[in-house]
């Protein structure tokens, strides 16, 4: 290998890796198209001949469909791989970034080849004297040795090396810089290898799926599925006992079980739910052909068909996300791959998506939304936990972070419903499976794992850590109408990981405990006056329990700027600034 990994991880371009993967994943329409045209070709055949030869044919076209339909994995999973390593390069990348900033800082100089000088133009004459005296080691500063470039990924690195030497390096500006140069360089090691940590990966998964192409992609499991009610380290470590082929016939074969199941790692989820989009988009548009059959419909059947309507509108945007780079209406080439999680549009819609791969990032943020979220609007709240995301690739742009949108649980539409509690704890135990799910699947060395609740959705993540526990680092409520807590030490996190913000425009603030709801019922107020009691705003008690934003209830506060109730993802916000800090610790 030559010795230019450097050079070339420097040039490396993860967009064109990420858009790869999108034109493989793309191929699984038409795919879907040739299976659905066997399949009306032997239903017309059926219609119109019977015999031996027709039982035959049948049988032979279904063989054919089974054979098109099992690569539909394969070519998701090749999409999954190839923008694992896009990620993977990016992070890599922004490391060299900063050692490269770290040796400008510094005095230093990392060429092309990515050897690290002392610059001579940046010293003074007696440092330059001294540095002189230092030989050869002084001269050459510290160099970082790169490897070649692996045909499959485009970079592979083998590692850095360090020089010094001379009586130079033992005193003044020779020792410091000495030092500096040992700092940059073991910065460059870390990103060469953690792009060829990468590289390695990827050609190892692409070549096993080459492989698979050979002998087959998918192959029956044994008998036996996970019991209802399996905790994720047991389905996790049943998925760990299959072949990848198995793993396959399952993704095609059973994707309801596995795009369901928490603790199967995340990239099987999505290939399973993916595979689901058309069969669920199509469960939308048969409600609505149901609704308009009724001529002329009613008032109650027009409601629906607007909420039928806006819930196709909510699942085409979300698919359009779905999509890779250089898709029509995809996401840009810098933004992180989107993994659908779960997905059910019935009632007002349920759907769990991640933006990054939540299994192999170093910080994961799990958002949990309020009041009247559904189906519909999941693409707006998606992209709130983007520009979280976003936000957390500023900051700390040689870390890999994740952020997952969290809807599975049936949030309030009207404040009658919001006015209880227990659609909060009707979410959970599935949110708590959630994250124990992330915990199981997780690669390498454990993640921060932090949960957010907004309005309503504040109560959902008190609720299921008190009752249920969290597997989770950190916990933050923004706009709550409490926790369903008195005291931040009963969520099962330690205090300082308990953290709130509230907008000083935020209405939630004049929520009222249930106690003086009652008292203002007596007086002959209505309930949504006594609610929202705009006059006379007293003390630290919310709705559902003591004020998380308050210092008593000890936890700790973060500031957010005016914005009203839906504001603290609005750039500039320092609460934006505050989540993202969270997310990664800081």
């Amino acid at each position: 290998m030559s010795g230019v990994g450097y050079r070339q991880l420097w040039a490396a371009d993860p967009g064109g890796w990420r858009t790869a993967g999108a034109a493989w994943a793309g191929l699984t329409g038409p795919v879907e198209r040739h299976a659905g045209e066997l399949a009306g070709s032997a239903g017309r055949l059926r219609g119109d001949w019977s015999g031996a030869a027709a039982v035959a044919v049948d049988a032979r076209l279904a063989g054919l469909r089974g054979e098109v339909t099992s690569v539909a994995p394969a070519l998701i999973e090749a999409d999954q791989v190839l923008s694992e390593l896009a990620g993977q390069l990016v992070v890599a990348k922004a490391r060299l970034a900063e050692a490269v900033a770290r040796a400008d800082a510094a005095g230093l100089v990392v060429d092309r080849s990515g050897a690290v000088h002392v610059d001579p133009t940046r010293l003074r004459p007696t440092e330059r004297a001294g540095t002189a005296g230092a030989g050869a080691a002084a001269a050459a500063g510290v160099t970082t040795a790169g490897a070649g470039v692996a045909a499959s990924a485009g970079v592979t690195a083998a590692g850095a090396g360090v020089a010094a030497a001379g009586r130079a390096a033992a005193a003044g500006a020779g020792a410091a810089a000495a030092e500096a140069a040992a700092g940059v360089a073991a910065a460059l090691r870390g990103g060469l290898e953690l792009a060829d940590a990468a590289d390695r990966l990827a050609t190892d998964r692409l070549d096993e799926l080459a492989r698979a192409a050979g002998t087959g992609w998918a192959s029956p499991p044994p008998p036996g599925r996970p019991a209802s009610g399996a905790t994720p380290a047991l389905v996790r470590a049943w998925w760990s006992g299959l072949t990848p082929a198995q793993r396959r016939w399952l993704v095609g074969h059973e994707p309801a079980l596995v795009g369901g199941l928490d603790g199967v790692p995340v990239a099987a989820r999505d290939q399973a739910n993916r595979l689901r989009l058309g069969a669920r988009r199509a469960e939308l548009l048969a409600e609505r052909r149901r609704l308009l059959a009724q001529v002329p419909p009613g008032p109650l059947a027009s409601l629906r068909l607007r909420a039928v309507a806006a819930r196709l509108a909510g699942l085409d945007a979300l698919t359009e996300r779905l999509a890779g780079p250089g898709r029509p209406g995809g996401p840009a080439v810098g933004e992180p791959r989107a993994y659908l999680l779960g997905l059910d549009p019935a009632g007002e819609g349920r759907v769990v998506v991640a933006l990054g791969d939540p299994d192999h990032a170093d910080r994961v943020l799990t958002y949990v939304p309020g009041m009247t979220a559904g189906l519909d609007d999941a693409p707006g709240e998606l992209g709130r936990a983007a520009r979280v995301l976003e936000r957390c690739a500023t900051l700390a742009p040689g870390e890999r972070s994740a952020a997952v949108l969290w809807l599975d649980y049936d949030a309030p539409d009207f404040l009658t419903e919001a006015a209880s509690a227990g659609q909060a704890r009707d979410a959970g135990p599935a949110l708590h499976r959630f994250q124990e799910g992330l915990r199981a699947t997780h690669e390498g060395p454990p993640a921060r794992q932090t949960v957010l609740g907004h309005s309503y959705g504040s109560l959902v993540v008190g609720v299921a850590a008190r009752e249920h526990g969290l597997a989770a680092d950190a916990l933050m409520f923004v706009g709550s109408p409490g926790v369903g807590a008195a005291h931040a030490a009963e969520l099962g996190v330690p205090a300082g990981e308990v953290w709130a913000s509230r907008a000083p425009d935020d209405v939630i603030r004049l929520a009222r405990p249930v106690d003086e709801l009652g008292h203002r019922v007596l007086r002959g107020a209505s309930p949504l006056a006594a609610v929202l009691a705009w006059p006379e705003r007293n003390g630290h008690e919310l709705w559902f329990g003591h004020d998380p934003a308050d210092s008593g209830f000890g936890g700790r506060v973060f500031p957010s700027g005016r914005g009203g109730h839906s504001g603290y993802w609005e750039p500039g916000n320092p609460a934006l600034d505050g989540m993202a800090r969270v997310v990664l610790g800081r």
